[in-house]
């Protein structure tokens, strides 16, 4: 990786101190940019470093940490430009507004180098533990007594581990501290305070006696490599990371954690979208059932009001009728009892009259007769009204009954319909079976399914055969689908500018909208207006029900294209112009192609040049190159 500062010539190791000054008076000077924001920081002399943003301690320990490196891979520029850095944070950035308090826990990853090597876990080394000779070995202190003790120092400990061997205890220990960065200024404040004792590790190689004190620092590659139990104790619990690896470490830890939630955010955004399209066509279906539903039942009740109306209207003019002629035959039963009593009156007077009243009598009885039948007619006529009315009253609960049951056959209807299709498939072959009984016939059908048994067995090989092949073809199909999916989402955030890379299928280019509004509308106005109809259109292109397709032959082969009658696509190329529409009619035509079934937005391999689909050696030439290219950055 390159830390260089952008300068041919380098410096040397004396000239460190001076170019520091320098290069801290130039950061003063506002020649290079530190402060991004509030909250975040950058390093000006590592630009091409992967991590280009930082808060303010994590950038502290960088420059710290590089400026104070005895890595030969650091020019002596680069270091003195970061212990610049440094300076400059600590005194003009911490004075104005960096908080204190990263600071503080910073101090000890600023005060070692990151690339010397450390026992991780991180691991404090105790000797010269007190032992006495007892019971013919030795014995100390238990470690949780040490413990206790560093405690109450301020060290904060994990727990204390006394090293024995065959002897008993070998008056050495080692203390086990947090794997975190508190851990790590925890037991770099424990060695600090040990060597301001002059109880340190230098101070132990340098005595002569030791006396009582105990001695201790922290565990480093010298420790971890020696040839006692210390060394041995440390090669099984522990492992040599340098500052940079552990940070490295954690960097991609958090990176990896990221992705993996991204990734499961997108799964569970699709199985959303998948259960609202489901819900949506439910919802649907539900709703033209109950309107259906709601249709039957008023028309059934327009139906039964259209009945009572034309039996009422129809009983009313029957009674009315009758009413009528029953008036009538009793004003003419009145009139002929008038006459009745005229005529006996004249009875008494010429032999003429006589008969002429003893005819007219006859024919009154004869008429008065007549009447008496008119009036059991009627009479009779009055029970038929009343049958009548009842005939229709027996009749509308029949109706009703009727309807009723038509609703529950129309239940049944539909479970029948299953039924039905189920029994199809045994219809189809019950259809061929069944014979006339012929000798001839019965040997000829049994002479068949000989060689049709025989048949079958060759094909029960060739089946098997093929069966085997069909699998293996699946298996490696089904890897290279795998393969495939792994690597769409490997280069799921590379840019469209590259050869090959990941196309989302079926979404709406937003550009033509917002120049059409443009055109139409002022900058703001514009903005908002195209949104709306973007948000509009991808609303059309998710319709189920809205199909602009037609099918054609082409070569002998059906292919749907788009229909240039559709009135929508029409209406919308007359009014936003043939970019537009050939934003929506492109988004069509891939979602058809694509996701005709669920029509939403899918991700595929693309090949950008030529505007096709991208093959899996195509995606996997593409992720080698920049694999290669990182690897020469790195």
């Amino acid at each position: 990786m390159d830390y260089s500062s952008g300068e041919d010539t380098d410096i040397s190791e004396s000239e460190i101190e001076e170019y520091e000054d320098k290069s801290y008076e130039e950061l003063r000077s506002g020649s290079h940019q530190v402060k991004t924001s509030d909250e975040t920081f950058s390093c000006p002399y590592c630009l091409k470093n992967k991590k280009q943003v930082f808060r303010y301690n994590e950038l502290l320990q960088h420059a710290t940490g590089v400026g104070k490196s005895s890595s030969q891979k650091r020019s002596a520029r680069d270091k003195a430009n970061h212990l610049g850095l440094a300076k400059y944070l600590e005194k003009d950035i911490g004075a104005v507004g960096g908080p204190s308090k990263p600071v503080a826990e910073a101090d000890a990853l600023a005060d070692c180098d990151h690339d010397e090597m450390f026992v991780w876990p991180w691991t404090g080394i105790v000797v010269n533990l007190p032992t006495e000779w007892k019971d013919g070995r030795y014995v100390g202190a238990s470690g949780s007594k040490l413990r206790d003790q560093l405690i109450r120092r301020g060290f904060n400990p994990i727990r204390v581990h006394p090293l024995w061997n065959f002897r008993g205890h070998s008056g050495s220990a080692v203390v086990e501290f947090n794997k975190d960065w508190s851990g790590f200024n925890n037991a770099m404040s424990f060695e600090k305070a040990y060597e301001a004792d002059h109880c340190g590790k230098k101070d132990l190689n340098a005595s002569k006696d030791r006396g009582s004190a105990l001695y201790a620092w922290v565990a480093r590659a010298d420790d971890y490599k020696s040839d006692n139990i210390i060394g041995e104790h440390l090669r099984k619990t522990g492992d040599l990371r340098t500052i940079y690896d552990i940070m490295a470490e954690e960097d991609r830890k958090t990176n990896k954690l990221v992705s993996n939630l991204t990734n499961l955010i997108e799964v569970k955004k699709k199985h959303l979208e998948e259960m609202e399209s489901k819900f949506s066509e439910t919802s649907n279906s539900l709703n033209k059932l109950m309107e259906e539903k709601d249709k039957l039942h008023q028309s059934y009740n327009e139906e039964i009001k259209k009945i009572q109306s034309s039996a009422r209207e129809h009983f009313l003019k029957i009674f009315n009728d009758h009413e009528k002629l029953k008036l009538q035959l009793e004003s003419q039963k009145k009139d002929l009892e008038l006459r009745g009593q005229e005529l006996e009156k004249r009875e008494a007077q010429t032999e003429n009259e006589s008969k002429k009243l003893s005819e007219e009598i006859e024919k009154n009885a004869i008429k008065n007769s007549s009447l008496q039948m008119a009036a059991m007619e009627q009479m009779r006529a009055d029970e038929n009204v009343l049958k009548l009315a009842e005939d229709q009253k027996r009749q509308k609960e029949e109706l009703h009954k009727r309807i009723i049951q038509l609703e529950k056959q129309l239940d049944a209807k539909q479970a029948l319909a299953l039924e039905i299709e189920q029994l199809r498939g045994t219809l189809n072959v019950m259809k061929h079976m069944g014979d006339d009984g012929d000798l001839e016939v019965l040997k000829k059908v049994e002479g068949i399914h000989t060689m049709l048994r025989e048949k079958e067995g060759d094909l029960e090989d060739l089946e098997a055969l093929n069966q085997t092949l069909i699998v293996k073809e699946r298996k490696s199909n089904d890897e290279l689908q795998d393969a495939r999916k792994e690597l769409i989402s490997g280069l799921s955030d590379i840019s469209k500018s590259t050869e090959i890379g990941v196309k989302r299928m079926g979404e709406l280019d937003n550009k033509p909208f917002h120049e059409a509004m443009k055109r139409k509308y002022n900058d703001a106005e514009a903005e908002d207006r195209a949104i709306e109809l973007c948000s509009l259109w991808e609303e059309f292109l998710r319709d189920p029900e809205w199909h602009p397709f037609k099918v054609i032959t082409v070569n002998g082969e059906a292919k749907g294209i788009i229909d240039e009658k559709d009135e929508k696509l029409n209406g919308l190329n007359d009014e936003f112009g043939h970019d537009v529409y050939n934003a929506v009619t492109t988004a069509l035509t891939e979602i058809n192609e694509y996701n005709p079934s669920g029509r939403y937005i899918i991700s595929e391999l693309w090949n950008y040049c030529e505007g096709r689909k991208a093959t899996l050696q195509e995606g996997v030439s593409v992720l080698l190159k920049i694999y290669k290219r990182r690897r020469v950055i790195l």
